[in-house]
């Protein structure tokens, strides 16, 4: 029994040392870009990248701040992940509870065409919409991006979620028809309770998804009072003749709040993924 003890105590610890060997080979690429973030140039010149800061210092961090008016990028990229996330999980909630509960008719040839909507690349789609946004003057405005991005996230959270309602209990959906509950009442009382860890996920995706998408934006956001942080790298690097430090720097602030978001969620994100993999 000792024996038996010992062992298992022993793999526990190996385990240990294996996860936290993979958390560090992990973390390597942002642990370098964070000491060179603080380095000066004169540092980095002289020791290289893989060295700590022999004189640290936040200019490249100041400096980029200022000159890509930092704050305002952010708050465009907050403001348009944030309402993508609760439009995009309140789409794919309803049309989910639509076509994996409610049995629309046709509901498999639905999710298909949804499923191959889905694996079209962006680039496809990119003159259609430019075209289509032009037209009833919508171009260069954040409200583009936003209708955008919340119909392909919510497209892809009703793929998902339709094959999840689709096996949902249906002793507890008869159970809530017996007591009288209507539609509203069943998705609102009994379905979003059960699921609502599966959901919390699709809101972490679909705000980290939408935080980090340079494309769309950079061909419908012109003006820099609309931009998000993405294009403040694009449009730094392409303006100025940027320093290694100073990249580093910008790319340490743009990766700081998806950082943040991950830390803050972890515990709903970690549920979400186990009560999935439960199902």
């Amino acid at each position: 029994m000792n024996k038996s003890q010992h062992i298992r105590s022993r793999s526990d610890w190996l385990v240990l040392i294996l996860l936290l060997l993979g958390a560090v080979v992990m973390l390597f690429p942002l642990i370098i870009l964070t000491m060179n973030a603080f380095k000066t140039i004169g540092d980095y010149n002289a020791a290289g990248p893989l060295t700590l800061p022999a004189h640290p210092t936040m200019s490249g961090i100041v400096g980029f701040w200022k000159t890509s008016n930092f704050p305002v990028k952010f708050g465009n990229s907050l403001l348009i992940s944030l309402i993508v996330a609760v439009l995009g999980v309140v789409i794919s909630v309803l049309n989910s509870f639509a076509l994996g509960i409610g049995k629309v008719k046709g509901n498999r040839w639905i999710i298909l065409a949804i499923m191959l909507a889905n694996m079209m690349p962006q680039e496809a789609l990119l003159f259609p919409i430019y075209t289509m946004f032009k037209q009833v003057g919508l171009y260069n405005t954040q409200l583009s991006i936003i209708i955008i991005f919340t119909i392909i996230q919510s497209a892809y959270g009703t793929y998902l979620l339709s094959s999840v309602y689709g096996t949902f209990p249906q002793a507890i959906l008869e159970a809530s028809t017996i007591d009288g509950a209507s539609r509203w009442q069943t998705l609102i009382k009994v379905v979003l309770p059960i699921s609502w860890q599966t959901i919390s996920v699709l809101f972490v995706f679909f705000f980290v998804w939408t935080w980090n998408e340079y494309m769309i934006p950079m061909a419908f956001l012109m003006d820099d009072s609309t931009q998000t942080v993405p294009l403040a790298l694009a449009t730094l690097q392409g303006q100025h003749t940027m320093d290694a430090t100073t990249l580093a720097s910008a790319s340490l602030l743009s990766l700081l709040p998806t950082i943040l978001f991950f830390i803050i969620f972890q515990r709903k994100l970690n549920q979400g993924i186990v009560a999935g993999a439960v199902k």
